[in-house]
């Protein structure tokens, strides 16, 4: 049988290819060059001679004092987040109750409440907690806002179960939490995998709440710390691409490690 090629998907495949990887090479290329060099040669020129000396200021400018606060939140964000989700997700899929029915449309209706919205309350609340310009004021507030979808998947994921496997489970004994830790996380892997993933991602890049509720830069995350970069009449625009290559790098091997999981999870297929 001989198969006609498809000319219009290698066209757009082409056109993706462009669309990925000029962003990526113009990143990298403007990141090897001196601040000279870039004026002189133009956004899309190859770089006249590469150096290392903007990830040298990279490095003396903070940068690792940044990054471990920026894991310091994404590792928090994320235990936090299953923590509170997973239970969260069983109670309302197994419960009968009304409460469980209005606990979860309260979580859908935080989908629909911009966390911009919110920001000056927000701030004001943490100032009377008296947790302003601290890590704890980056974490909460996005457990808040990621937390409304990473039930509703874990939802979806958790309805898949078979419901033969929890009435084996309780005929054998097994109560709630036996339940939830030896049938329910072992079966929703992937979708757990897949909000995890989520929520990492949003807490690494996160950028409006450390920008209102922190300040010295003893708190100060990656994504903030990109603003330094800017002056008020000039940027060191080589500077700022080898921070934002360096800042990307582990959301990419991230991205790379778990993109199936992840693709898999929303798709609401995370339990199979």
């Amino acid at each position: 049988m001989k198969v006609r090629p498809n000319y219009a998907a290698g066209a757009l495949s082409v056109v993706w290819l462009l669309i990925v990887g000029v962003p990526l090479y113009v990143m990298v290329s403007w990141a090897l060059q001196t601040r000279d060099s870039f004026l002189d040669r133009g956004p899309l020129a190859l770089p006249g001679a590469i150096t290392f000396s903007n990830f040298a200021d990279v490095m003396d400018s903070g940068f690792m004092r940044y990054l471990v606060n920026t894991v310091i939140v994404t590792a928090a964000c994320v235990v936090l987040t299953l923590v509170v989700a997973i239970p969260a997700a069983y109670a309302i899929v197994r419960s009968m109750s009304w409460a469980s029915g209005a606990t979860f449309r309260i979580f859908l209706a935080g989908l629909a409440i911009p966390a911009q919205a919110t920001i000056i309350p927000l701030y004001l609340i943490i100032n009377r907690m008296q947790l302003y310009d601290s890590l704890t004021a980056i974490i909460l507030p996005t457990v808040a806002f990621g937390l409304p979808l990473v039930v509703l998947v874990l939802v979806g994921a958790l309805r898949d179960v078979s419901t033969e496997l929890y009435d084996a489970m309780t005929v054998d004994g097994a109560g709630p939490f036996r339940i939830l830790w030896q049938l329910v996380v072992p079966v929703s892997r992937g979708a757990i995998a897949a909000v995890g993933t989520y929520t990492a991602l949003g807490a690494w890049n996160q950028f409006l709440f450390p920008l209102v509720l922190t300040q010295d830069p003893s708190t100060r995350v990656l994504s903030l710390s990109l603003t330094s970069y800017k002056q008020e009449f000039q940027i060191n625009v080589p500077g700022m691409m080898m921070a934002v290559l360096l800042t990307a790098l582990p959301v990419f091997v991230l991205y790379l490690v778990a993109r199936r999981w992840l693709i898999a999870g929303l798709a609401g297929m995370g339990s199979k």
